[in-house]
């Protein structure tokens, strides 16, 4: 169209808006919040549902919306349970809980009245297992699906947690889902990645054994949820689909990792034959966020707690009893945990490598670049395991005190103008939650979202004192990172998703 069809004031209008960013045209458009963004800080805490730690949050979709069928947890037969018991490591009712009723309860009152400072008890958290207990969009098999039993439907009064405050102050996302069904293994390589591990030639020792309707194999006389926890003939150890994809956990193929090196082998890589009823994941090749970044020239690195104790703990001798990795003691140890390090498994940051030294480095690094104003533009910290929050090798307090740090630290920091920060968990940790995950075209796929999982948005550009409800997932991250520094979308991002921008001012 030429500028004698067009009237002369829209035809300038045109014109200014084409010599202008994209991200420069709307103010207060996606593309402009997007633009005010400098530096993106993901922090990765671990194994809590957002009933679990945020539902009694005020404004928020919490447990008191939760409906009677919602609530309701039912046996493996579909008939609701008459009580909730809490199984031990036994597999048997632990006397240290009451028998309960069928319904939400708090864990920190009466008549459980377990303090938030105390460590727990983990419930199972696995792939098909999750699936399970979803139900369809029920949620009504946690208990049922559990080693723990009806421990999964307990929650906090999360008040009186230091981050809980920040939450207040910035955003909560009250509807953001874990990125895939189970673990902490597989959801960290959603963070990085929006994708699946895999492991076509694992032995069948570590297949999962599934029913003819695709549901975990029982054991014969598997008992009903009121008497002991539920037992399937997948076992510990037991990581990878009929079809070749790796859903539980599996140790890296360098160390830090859970398997030790060989006796004969080089000391920076875990042993290949592994233990007798695992080895390390084949080294992976997909693309993740660090390779979309680098094709950009865009700085990022993955700063872990504890990162430089665990590679030297790590390259001992097989011998040598470890006192970092997976090690609660002696005092102090930082329980450094292999599968929480999602790059380590991938070829092109393996030992020796560039990219290795350039992007995997030590939280005490994150820690100076903070001060310093010399984070790169994509930081991704994980705390080590002590501070994580993660049932059964720590409580919720510890952790809540170290990530209320590092955020005041983040907020006195040079960098702090143009800064993001995403404070979010890795997964569920087996606890229920009562709303839905979304499915179907663009929603999710066979690998999930899962459950709903806290998360929390801080920074000078995020709303103040706002409960956003936009579906997200963890893949939302992902599609922010991507859309901001235009980089190529990975594949496994889902399309109908945020991308967080609603949070932002």
């Amino acid at each position: 169209m030429s500028q004698r069809s067009l009237p002369r004031r829209l035809f300038l209008a045109l014109a200014a808006a084409a010599l202008l960013p994209a991200c420069a045209q709307l103010p207060g458009s996606a593309p402009a919040k997007l633009a005010r963004i400098g530096h993106v800080v993901v922090i990765y805490a671990e194994n809590h549902s957002f009933d679990n730690m945020y539902g009694l949050f005020p404004g928020a979709n919490g447990i008191a919306r939760a409906t009677p069928a919602q609530s309701t947890q039912v046996d493996h037969d579909g008939t609701p349970l008459p009580e909730l018991v809490v199984f031990g490591h036994d597999d048997k009712p632990d006397p240290r809980f009451p028998r309960l009723p069928n319904r939400p309860f708090r864990i920190d009152a009466p008549p459980v009245d377990k303090p938030p400072t105390e460590s727990l008890l983990s419930p199972t958290h696995a792939f098909f297992h999750h699936i399970e207990q979803i139900d369809g969009g029920r949620n009504d098999r946690f208990a049922a699906m559990s080693t723990v039993g009806g421990y999964t439907m307990g929650y906090y009064d999360g008040s009186v947690m230091k981050v809980w405050q920040w939450a207040r102050e910035y955003t909560l996302a009250d509807n953001f889902f874990m990125g895939a069904f189970g673990g902490s293994y597989l959801n960290h390589h959603w963070l990085i990645c929006a994708c699946t591990p895999r492991d076509p030639d694992a032995p069948p020792h570590m297949r999962i054994r599934l029913d003819a309707q695709g549901r975990l194999e029982r054991r014969p006389g598997s008992p009903s949820a009121r008497e002991g926890a539920v037992e399937v003939v997948s076992g510990a150890g037991v990581a990878v689909t009929p079809d070749g994809w790796s859903v539980n956990t599996t140790q890296p193929p360098w160390q830090p990792s859970g398997i030790r090196p060989a006796a004969t082998g080089p000391l920076t890589h875990a042993d290949p034959a592994g233990t007798a009823t695992s080895r390390p994941l084949p080294p992976q090749t997909a693309r993740t966020i660090g390779d979309t970044l680098s094709a950009r020239g865009i700085d990022w690195a993955w700063y872990a707690g504890a990162w430089n104790a665990a590679v030297a703990d790590g390259m001992q001798p097989p011998d040598v009893r470890r006192s970092v990795i997976y090690t609660r003691g002696p005092a102090g140890s930082p329980n450094f945990q292999p599968h929480h390090q999602p790059f380590n498994y991938y070829a092109r940051f393996a030992p020796g490598t560039a990219d290795r030294a350039r992007h995997l480095k030590d939280g005490e690094d994150f820690l100076r670049a903070i001060t310093a104003g010399t984070l790169p533009p994509v930081s991704f910290y994980k705390p080590a395991g002590v501070n994580t929050q993660h049932p059964a090798y720590t409580d919720i307090m510890t952790g809540d005190a170290h990530i209320a740090e590092v955020l005041q630290r983040l907020r006195t920091s040079p960098q702090w103008k143009d800064m993001l920060v995403i404070v979010t968990y890795d997964e569920n940790g087996g606890f229920w939650d009562h709303v839905p995950p979304p499915t179907g075209p663009g929603w999710g796929d066979r690998f999930g979202p899962g459950s709903r999982i806290p998360t929390i948005l801080v920074g000078p550009t995020v709303k103040r004192g706002f409960v956003d409800s936009t579906p997200y997932d963890t893949t939302s991250i992902l599609k922010f990172i991507t859309e901001r520094f235009g980089l190529e979308p990975l594949p496994g991002v889902r399309a109908r998703m945020g991308d967080l921008t609603n949070a932002l001012q």
